[in-house]
């Protein structure tokens, strides 16, 4: 009996998605619940498993080919095995050379599965760094950077690899389309600065306050919150709360004619992932403790370093904050995440020479941006939203406050 196998339901906001890897080929052998298929969309890496025990009888959608909600993509022979044909011919001796990772038990994440199947590796000779032995897509660039392969063709996942030096004289270039989730960003970054009056107020904030709080209980922070670190996120993301209560044109959203004034603050948090950004959502951050935010943050990162989010984890979103700091910007103009009127840009904190009381002392100080929407919120609302954002950082306490 021929089992179908169909593609996930997607929300209105992803109208498609593309084949990205077929793990199995027409013929072989699946388990139920195995993957067999990863589609690409333009916000996550979505893994479709086997419904029933069987053979691959065909498969309908190829790689490369775009697939709609529900769309049939392959048909399962329940109950069959897979015949073991002798290898007679040279194609045949060659096949059985070469080694089935279709069957792999090793624990890897999907990027990692998906760079060990397009070149041919034996993920027992790949050593693992991850959770419970897990492979990360980092240790099988690591391990393919070590080997050298020869590289016959640029695939998309190759292009993440080190590229190997060109011979003296040469000028190497390589074409890699780009991966829907990297074509959507720049999409949306552009819609963001044709469609909507961006600009841009700078403020900068004494970090000394929140510095010395968390070197104070960071330790008995995480002893009582079973391992879970203290970071300058959770600060940012209350004091982002209680300046939006104080705004709230700063929290909406523009639809059409209209604006939205939204009664919740759903926080947005960039987070880098080895496919592009990503903007998880913090629901209903202010009913969050900051063990509450810092755990949130750190599974969401954990989830898009494995490419594990889901579509519902980064819709929505009242208002984004994006951290370059982490990467060392000093300042930049963060881009609008639509339909959102606003984006805090966060950025490295640096001992700097100011002025305090007449006096020059050296203080860790970092730039803020907050990048907001002109036909929402007016010059002076975005301007004294920042500065609540300062002073409360500056002192920390009228967090807990309130004040």
């Amino acid at each position: 009996m021929a089992i179908e196998i169909k593609a996930p339901t997607l929300p209105e906001s992803v109208p498609d998605g593309i084949i990205a890897t077929w793990y199995k080929k027409e013929g072989q052998q699946v388990a139920r619940d195995e993957l067999i298929v990863d589609i690409e969309t333009d916000k996550v890496l979505l893994e479709v498993v086997a419904p029933a025990e069987g053979v691959l009888k065909r498969i309908l959608k190829p790689q490369g080919a775009t697939v709609t909600s529900n769309e049939l993509l392959a048909l399962i022979e329940a109950g069959a095995v897979a015949a073991a044909a002798a290898p007679t011919t040279a194609k045949a001796e060659a096949t059985a050379q070469e080694p089935d990772h279709s069957n792999i038990e090793v624990l890897m994440s999907p990027a990692a599965r998906k760079l060990i199947e397009e070149n041919k590796l034996d993920p027992n000779s790949v050593p693992s760094t991850g959770k419970d032995g897990r492979i990360t897509k980092e240790d099988v660039i690591n391990f393919i950077g070590g080997a050298k392969p020869a590289v016959a063709e640029i695939t998309p996942a190759a292009a993440a690899l080190p590229v190997v030096a060109p011979a003296a004289g040469e000028r190497a270039e390589q074409r890699v389309p780009m991966t829907r989730l990297r074509a959507k960003v720049a999409e949306r970054l552009l819609q963001a600065t044709q469609s909507t009056a961006m600009l841009t107020t700078f403020n900068e904030v004494n970090m000394a306050e929140v510095m010395a709080l968390r070197s104070r209980y960071k330790d008995l922070f995480e002893k009582k919150h079973s391992g879970v670190r203290l970071g300058f996120m959770s600060f940012f993301v209350r004091a982002a709360v209680e300046a939006l209560k104080r705004f709230p044109a700063v929290n909406a959203s523009i639809d059409g004619n209209d604006i939205i004034y939204h009664g919740y603050q759903d926080i947005g948090v960039a987070v880098s992932s080895p496919r592009g950004l990503v903007v998880p959502v913090l629901r209903d951050a202010d009913t969050l403790s900051f063990a509450g935010i810092e755990k949130s943050i750190s599974d969401y990162g954990i989830k898009a370093r494995d490419g594990k989010l889901s579509i519902e984890e980064m819709t929505g979103g009242t208002f984004t904050i994006s951290n370059g700091g982490v990467f060392g910007s000093l300042l930049s103009t963060p881009i609008l995440n639509p339909p959102q009127t606003a984006i805090l840009g966060m950025h490295k904190i640096q001992e700097r020479p100011m002025a305090v009381n007449g006096e020059v002392k050296i203080l860790p100080m970092m730039y803020l941006a907050l990048s907001y929407d002109h036909r929402m919120i007016d010059g002076k609302e975005a301007v004294q939203f920042l500065v609540v954002i300062k002073e409360l950082l500056e002192d920390p306490a009228r967090i807990f406050l309130e004040v």
